[in-house]
């Protein structure tokens, strides 16, 4: 019997940004965080695992906190992100303190999973469309070839951006058939008077970006094959990407899939999403996201208390 679609949650890198998970404020009206209202979009699109990802530094307080107040209602497991888990036969540089990204969290959760998953930012609200999409794609194509499994939920560049500062965003080229054909992982996007542009630089340049440009939340749809992948390509990346920048060099999701893709291993349809990106990139991000929330209680999209 196929195996329901369970939800991946990367949380931990949650505490970092605020100096805690104590520190992280509330967006809704009874204490709700982000992530909160994504697993409740997750459960009545048809999840009914969910795997949070965390780091050592966040376990105990998001176990009696979020997690606690979530179990209730969801089937949920957790997996801690260290830095030392790395295959065998490879060391941790000298100095480095980070873990080393969304690709190591995923492979996380290896050992939770026997089959399709999809896979989300804890920090980042995609609305309850996109949770649907992903979870009748994956539903929907269990019986065809794993290739043929993957998926991504695609936003809108300019639904997407905050006013604040810069944000991270896979740039996607989607072909004729509506799948992905490439994606290139930006770490410096925002918006100028002018338009949307991006850097590789550090900021000292910027170039252009079309406001309707579709690209990736991370907000994926995979089958359980893709823990495989995950473990092949692991390796690779820490043997060729570490050595030039043994400090940042992180192992990206959308790395990871475009070089599927570009080898022929994976078939990733777009599911365009109408829905805008809140999150809280930054503290000033913290007043629109919440102002957000209340107006979807006020319409009746989420309760006023989500998991009474």
């Amino acid at each position: 019997m196929q195996k329901k679609p369970a939800l991946i949650v990367m949380a931990a890198g949650m505490g970092s940004r605020y100096g805690g998970l104590k520190q992280i404020d509330p967006v809704g009206g009874n204490g709700e965080i982000i992530v909160d209202y994504s697993v409740y979009d997750a459960k009545r699109a048809g999840f009914v695992r969910v795997v949070f990802i965390l780091s050592e530094a966040i376990e105990k307080d998001f176990r009696e906190t979020i997690g606690k107040r979530i179990s209730a209602h969801m089937d949920t497991a957790y997996a801690v992100q260290r830095l030392n888990g790395i295959p065998e036969g490879f060391s941790v540089p000298k100095g480095r303190e980070k873990p080393w990204g969304t690709g190591q969290a995923v492979l996380c959760a290896k050992n939770l999973l026997d089959g399709p998953f999809a896979v989300i930012n804890a920090d980042d609200y995609y609305g309850p469309e996109a949770f649907k999409l992903i979870y009748d794609y994956l539903v929907q194509s269990a019986e065809r070839p794993a290739r043929e499994q993957y998926s991504m939920a695609g936003y809108l560049l300019k639904n997407t951006v905050t006013e604040h500062g810069h944000v991270a965003r896979g740039v996607c080229e989607v072909d004729s058939g509506g799948c992905l054909s490439d994606i290139a992982e930006r770490t410096m996007i925002r918006p100028f008077p002018d338009g949307i542009k991006f850097s590789e630089d550090g900021g000292a340049s910027w170039a252009a970006l079309a406001d309707d440009k579709i690209v990736s939340m991370n907000f994926w749809g995979f089958p359980a094959a893709m823990m495989d992948e995950i473990e092949i390509a692991f390796p690779k990346f820490l043997s060729e990407e570490v050595p030039p920048d043994p400090m940042k060099a992180e192992f990206y999701v959308p790395v990871i899939v475009g070089g599927l893709v570009r080898a022929g291993k994976a078939h990733v349809k777009v599911l365009p999403s109408g829905d805008k990106w809140y999150g809280v990139t930054y503290r000033e991000d913290k007043a629109g996201v919440c102002d957000a929330i209340a107006q979807k209680v006020k319409s009746g999209l989420y309760p006023d208390n989500l998991w009474a």
